[in-house]
């Protein structure tokens, strides 16, 4: 039976290359969706209460989470980054 250690080396040594697309694609596709609707269920379960002000607070937390969250899946953080700088000075 091979470690861990030795199934990595026996990868790399035959050219290949260790990548988390598999994983990244599988918490997209399934972790995901599952946070959104537990998000939309509390969200409705506090609307139900009649804190309307609560719920806009917290959905405006919310908000700036999932853009983080799609940032990080899309992997486009420098072209963010990039592009939120050039507003700021004129490249050159």
């Amino acid at each position: 039976m091979k470690t861990s250690y030795e199934a990595i080396q026996l990868v790399l040594a035959q050219g290949g290359q260790l990548t988390t697309v598999n994983l990244r694609d599988w918490i997209t596709n399934n972790i995901v969706p599952l946070i959104l609707l537990a998000i939309a269920v509390i969200l409705l379960w506090i609307g139900g209460r009649g804190d309307n002000a609560g719920v806009a607070r917290r959905s405006i937390g919310l908000l700036v989470g999932l853009i983080a969250l799609g940032i990080a899946v899309t992997g486009s953080g420098p072209a963010i980054g990039q592009a939120l700088a050039n507003l700021l000075v004129t490249p050159g």
